[in-house]
């Protein structure tokens, strides 16, 4: 397995990261286990989640993931120190229970720590831009929280270019912490808010990028053919929205990769994206092994200029 240094952080993640959100919604803790025993015995070894997953779902209070994670870790097979966990902070789990000011974030972490049976975190997210927060409160809270080795690498998720810049500057001018990683969303569809000035800051900064909704909620799978197969759908409120002209295209140039080699468009959809300028490694989710079993193939494929030249002016 070719690990992949996460920006200027000493940390090595695989090329795919997987994907979190799923445990207590759509894979339950014995399912969860299964996916997270395939994924780590096939040398993969990053694990992303949140404090929020999966308060979504009815009967859940947020917690979830980080608990069925916790718990797996637990039950041995795998040493601590062999996996790379990344959570989040910052969205709402209760009154008075979100955002970026550093009480919360010193009683967040705690939780987080607690549910996932650890003493430290390898990457702790911002989860999302706080405007009743300056960077300087957040950074120096999670600056505390590197000193005293329950983190080791900061960032930030759903930042834009402007945002980023200003959170790099405010840790460079106070001589805190800054943020090593960026978690945007990004993919074959979504590709606006990461392409051009964010990627280039990440790239001049050697900042690590971990992209989410990877394969836009499952329309790069190929398990949609039209809106109307989403509808009873877990993620299928989310999907149909990708179902215009230029997301036909996209489907169309995936299934025509597809058939030319062989390879799941889910497969070459990550494929493609570990190829972008300014990616470290595609976020991707699994709640049955033949899924996951799909996402451990991306690495393997090497697409050909004339396939990657395809996908990309799908999408233009």
């Amino acid at each position: 397995m070719h690990m992949r240094r996460l920006g200027r952080t000493n940390i090595d993640i695989s090329p795919v990261v997987f994907g979190g959100n799923v445990f207590g919604w759509t894979a339950d803790e014995q399912t969860s286990f299964a996916l997270l025993d395939r994924f780590v015995g096939a040398g993969f070894n990053a694990i992303d989640t949140a404090d929020v997953y999966s308060a979504w779902v009815e009967g859940n209070n947020g917690g979830e993931s980080e608990t069925i994670i916790g718990n797996w870790l637990k039950r041995g097979g795998v040493k601590r120190e062999d996996v790379v966990i990344i959570t989040k902070v910052g969205s709402e789990m209760g009154p008075g229970k979100k955002g970026l000011k550093e009480g919360w974030i010193m009683q967040a972490v705690e939780d987080s720590l607690r549910r996932l049976q650890t003493d430290y975190l390898d990457v702790y997210l911002a989860h999302w831009p706080d405007p009743e927060t300056e960077y300087d409160e957040t950074i120096g809270a999670f600056t505390k929280l590197r000193e005293q080795g329950k983190v080791r690498a900061i960032g930030a998720s759903n930042l834009d270019a402007a945002q980023l810049e200003e959170a790099l500057r405010v840790a460079e001018h106070t001589g805190r912490a800054r943020y090593d990683v960026l978690q945007p969303e990004y993919n074959l569809y979504a590709r606006s808010s990461f392409e051009g000035a964010l990627a280039e800051l990440c790239v001049e900064h050697d900042i690590g990028v971990i992209t989410y909704f990877s394969l836009a909620s499952g329309f790069l799978t190929g398990k949609y053919k039209s809106a109307d197969d989403t509808a009873g759908s877990a993620r299928g409120g989310g999907v149909a929205k990708y179902f215009d002209d230029r997301g036909k295209r996209i489907l169309k140039a995936l299934e025509t990769v597809s058939a030319d080699t062989g390879e799941h468009p889910a497969a070459i959809a990550l494929a493609w994206l570990m190829t972008r300028r300014g990616v470290t490694a595609p976020i991707a989710s699994a709640s049955r092994l033949e899924q996951m079993d799909t996402l451990l193939r991306a690495p393997e494929i090497e697409l050909s200029h004339e396939a990657l030249q395809m996908l990309q002016e799908a999408g233009e």
